[in-house]
């Protein structure tokens, strides 16, 4: 996408992040813990100088010597009602905010020539708007390009900088969403990840996927853990006849049978990373395997139910973030909504980054049927993307009910849920007609309340079918 705006970096807060990152890979637990405080104290600071909102909140705070666990909680809901107060920029404003998140067009396009904006998906049921600055993306790019494991060390050797691949990026593409914000961004900062890298949707066929894959050839593939196992199944049916050597997942629960599946049929190594809209790259695998938090950038609590801590080893209820770098947009004691449980043990890889696992969002694939009763798989993602895009619906549960007929339930009710209701259908019906599929029915339940599973979070498609 052609962008005739500068991109939003900074050289010298790009060499100084790396160089820090590289740093903290060979400190030790207690320096991390130093270095955390600083941050956070920087963090306070700002916030108590600089929003409105947080003034209010933390009035009476010293930076230096505060705990943290004693600062309130706060929410995405809240934070994105008192948005004008919250930011510590007041050229930042909502409403100016989602009418440019609302342009295609202007994806990872600088927003006032100097913040990098992207929306979340509305996973919790309200959509946020995050913007980050030269500053933050230069961490967040550190984070990424030198904290992912390699299985195969001789390769990345040769080709630190991914140079000679095809990497092929499978998401959504059709809105502001951190991801694909990045991707482009990247593409616009080097000429050659432009030649390296290609988008392609997730709202497209099966078939067309396979085909345009098949015709790119990558070497790596990134998507989420759904989308990796629909391609291991076109792999295993000899439909994708390419397979990349390397497969990152990210944005979704990756289960142990959907990685044993994937690294089979796609004869691949398979990546998982921990990320949000909040903090782009919150965790990534080492060579062992497990899942390191960033939290020299980040601070993580996991949480019961009452926001009481949990032990090492015990899964929490929610996960309260604190982003050490942003401090145009503070986020202290944000509660993420994720599951997450701490591992008891420093891991065998040496780093000074704790183990963590996550239980996020789990969506099942449909297994819906054509004018000839054969299965088409359908992706969450897919679906979730088109409602949120296309019907402006952001909490709602799917349910399977046969292969031919769905079961929408949307927690509002009177005549906006009516009329949320008719673009759902309407949106579904559109995306069925793609996908070569029999008409769908299309069933409405408005004014239920909807079930939250283990982490925390409404498990938004619901698979009655399976493969």
């Amino acid at each position: 996408m052609a962008n005739p705006a500068p991109v939003v970096f900074d050289s010298l807060h790009s060499g100084a992040a790396a160089m820090d990152v590289l740093a903290t890979d060979r400190s030790t637990p207690a320096a991390l813990a130093t270095q955390q405080r600083k941050r956070l104290t920087r963090l306070l600071q700002a916030a108590l100088q600089n929003s409105p909102l947080y003034r209010e909140r933390l009035r009476g705070v010293s930076p230096a010597s505060v705990r943290l666990d004693t600062l309130p909680v706060v929410t995405k809901e809240v934070l994105m009602q008192r948005f004008d107060e919250w930011v510590c920029d007041p050229q930042l404003k909502l409403a100016e905010l989602r009418a440019f998140t609302a342009d295609p067009r202007r994806i990872a396009e600088p927003y006032l020539g100097k913040y990098v904006a992207w929306e979340s998906s509305g996973t919790s049921g309200q959509p946020g708007v995050f913007v980050q600055d030269a500053q933050a993306m230069a961490t967040y790019d550190a984070l990424e390009a030198l904290r992912r494991s390699a299985p195969q060390p001789l390769q990345r050797w040769i080709d630190p900088l991914y140079m000679t691949e095809r990497i092929a990026f499978v998401g959504a593409t059709t809105g502001h969403f951190a991801s694909y914000v990045s991707i482009l961004r990247l593409c616009q900062l080097n000429p050659w990840a432009a030649r390296a890298m290609r988008s392609f949707s997730i709202l497209q066929s099966t078939a067309s996927l396979t085909d345009a894959l098949n015709d790119y050839a990558p070497t790596i593939i990134s998507t989420y853990p759904t989308v990796a196992a629909l391609l291991a199944d076109e792999a295993a049916r000899g439909a994708l006849v390419h397979h990349p050597r390397e497969v990152w997942t990210g944005g979704e629960t990756l289960t142990p049978g959907v990685r044993k599946w994937v690294e089979k049929s796609l004869n691949c190594a398979v990546r998982n990373s921990y990320g949000a809209s909040e903090f782009l790259t919150i965790g990534w695998e080492c060579g062992q395997g497990h899942l390191h938090a960033n939290t020299d950038w980040l601070i993580l609590e996991p949480v019961d139910q009452k926001g009481h801590p949990v032990a090492p080893g015990e899964p929490s209820h929610t996960t309260l973030l604190t982003n050490l770098v942003n401090t145009v947009q503070p986020l202290i004691r944000y509660d993420l909504g994720d599951q997450i449980t701490f591992g008891r043990q420093r891991c065998a890889c040496g780093s000074p980054l704790p183990v963590i696992e996550v239980a996020g969002r789990h969506d099942d694939p449909l297994n819906m049927l054509d004018r000839d009763g054969r299965p088409v798989t359908l992706l969450p993602l897919a679906l979730t993307t088109a409602l949120e895009d296309q019907a402006a619906v952001f909490e709602f549960q799917l349910l399977q009910v046969d292969g031919h007929t769905l079961e929408l339930r949307l927690p509002q009710s009177g005549p906006a849920a009516a009329a949320a209701l008719a673009r759902c259908r309407h949106v579904l019906r559109g995306l069925a007609q793609q996908h070569g599929l029999a008409p769908i029915k299309l069933i409405g339940k408005c004014g239920v309340t909807l079930a939250r599973g283990r982490s925390g979070k409404v498990q938004r498609v619901v698979a009655r079918l399976k493969p």
